[in-house]
């Protein structure tokens, strides 16, 4: 105690930081800015995103650019949306529901068409050539999810224990969780033992942890293609996607002893979030007329190269009863409130390639039945750090590769033409991209959409349900040699999206 007594009279301020602590980059960072799911027009949102051999619908230009060479005029088109998340979870036996509500920009695109007529149209083998620009929406990271619960077999404060035994002088810098939970009266410190901690798992803790995450990817992509003889469509897509993601975490821990007098009533830690970046990608891809009523194609996708920048705070309050007079005579506040260092880091990522391989059947003019496949690797992305983070950078992408593996995506969909009214229904399926089932689960997505055609102006409205489960820890213990027992959470999530196309064709 005479050694927390001198150092908490002093000033503890530290500008550098442990690299590999400070870096809030993981291998579910790399997942969450991997797991793309295009929501661009209503129309491509009602028959599930199965566009990839139909075409001629902006969204398509994000999964096989050889749409543009279905165009045949050109077309100007916004489509605003509602998103309706929920989630429900359940920590040690207790559920926890959490809802949220915003609204989008899913798409506003132009494509420019020029169609040969007439005798141009027989004399020349290019039949159509298209260039479109603007945005679409292609992930959607908007989400809330909570959950509680009496747990009796570890302490999240272990996490500022831990740290502080691998790293025992960063008792003064507050950038680590060792220096957060040693200011904050959660650690304590003699020649005996050691470092110990002040929360007591044994009588019981009520543990809660909320996360609210905002924000997306949205491509600027720019396309080019034409039609060949009206059998073979050709494409390409230069994609500038803009990314924003920002998460704010609260994790409280209370003791449920009802024990006034044991050092320890209560800590709360948070944290906020905020990755921004840009990066550049190609899609090229082709699509092919067997036959009036048959057409296939298919596409690739490079890996996205996006650089990206974190801005990251964290703070830590507790109130430790007794404790903190008794060690630091001079303040007998029980309450405390520590502030690390906002930490700001750049890097880049570099997310797995793509494959689609698209069918259709054309019913006439009354509608079709569009299928496409989808392989990512999702083992294959990695982070690039500065050079003093090499190490930290190589035990990250390995553990990429250990965690996560090739998924494949199944899309169907139709529509059904009746004079201008136009009924459209799609199924998705997501394949799970973990290693072990266990750490979550494939996504479902259901939709239905109806369009509306008149002489140069159309309506369409989409919906979109996904389910998906994932599993989550609270937080995360590492001690050299000895396995801590942290309950599982079992989350639940359901995505709901409405939009409306407004278009004009011109």
């Amino acid at each position: 105690m005479i050694r927390r007594y001198i150092l908490s009279s002093a000033t503890l301020i530290c500008a550098t930081c442990i690299t590999w602590l400070a870096s809030a980059q993981d291998e579910a960072d790399a997942l969450r800015y991997s797991l793309l799911s295009p929501q661009g027009t209503a129309r491509s949102i009602g028959f599930g995103g199965a566009l990839g051999a139909i075409g001629g619908d902006f969204t398509s230009l994000s999964v096989n650019p050889a749409g543009i060479g279905v165009y045949r005029s050109s077309e100007l088109t916004f489509t605003p949306s509602l998103k309706m998340n929920g989630s429900s979870s359940t920590y040690t036996g207790t559920a926890t529901d959490d809802n949220s509500t915003h609204f989008n920009i899913n798409n506003l695109g132009v494509v420019f068409t020029s169609a040969a007529k007439g005798k141009r149209y027989k004399n020349s083998k290019w039949k159509s050539a298209s260039f479109g620009f603007g945005i679409s929406r292609i992930a959607d990271f908007n989400s809330n999810h909570m959950y509680s619960g009496l747990n009796t077999t570890s302490s999240a404060s272990e996490v500022f224990l831990a740290d502080a035994i691998a790293y025992p002088d960063d008792y003064n810098n507050l950038a680590t969780f060792a220096g957060l939970g040693y200011n904050a009266f959660l650690l304590d410190y003699n020649d005996t033992d050691g470092y110990t901690k002040t929360p007591t798992f044994s009588t019981g803790l009520n543990q809660m942890r909320k996360v609210k995450q905002r924000g997306g990817i949205t491509d600027v992509s720019f396309s080019f293609g034409g039609n060949y003889e009206e059998k073979l469509m050709l494409g390409a897509t230069i994609g500038i996607p803009s990314m924003r993601y920002t998460r704010e975490v609260t994790l409280r821990e209370e003791d449920a002893s009802g024990n006034n007098d044991n050092d320890f009533d209560y800590f709360e830690y948070t944290e906020s979030l905020k990755t921004t970046g840009t990066g550049i990608n190609l899609k090229l891809g082709f699509i092919y007329n067997f036959t009036n009523n048959f057409r296939a194609g298919a596409a690739l996708h490079t890996p996205t190269y996006f650089a990206l920048t974190d801005v990251q705070n964290r703070t830590l309050v507790s109130n430790t009863e007794g404790f903190k007079s008794v060690v630091n005579p001079g303040d007998p506040n029980p309450y405390t409130r520590v502030d690390a260092p906002t930490n700001e880091y750049q890097y880049s990522l570099i997310t797995p390639w793509r494959a689609v391989l698209s069918a259709a059947g054309i019913i006439g003019k009354r509608g079709f039945i569009s299928v496409d496949y989808e392989y990512v690797d999702y083992a294959s992305a990695q982070f690039s750090f500065e050079d003093i983070d090499s190490y930290y950078e190589s035990e990250v992408n390995n553990g990429i590769k250990t965690m996560y593996k090739g998924a494949s995506n199944l899309r169907i969909g139709g529509e059904a033409r009746f004079d201008l009214l136009m009924l459209r229904l799609g199924f998705g399926y997501y394949g799970n991209p973990y290693q072990n089932a266990a750490n979550g689960s494939e996504r479902i997505n259901y939709s239905a959409g109806v369009g509306f055609r008149f002489d140069n102006v159309f309506l369409d409205l989409g919906f979109n349900h996904t389910q998906a489960t994932t599993m989550e820890q609270p937080y995360a213990i590492v001690y050299p040699n000895e396995v801590i027992d942290v309950p599982d959470a079992t989350i639940k999530n359901s995505f709901n999206n409405v939009a409306i196309t407004v278009g004009f064709k011109f």
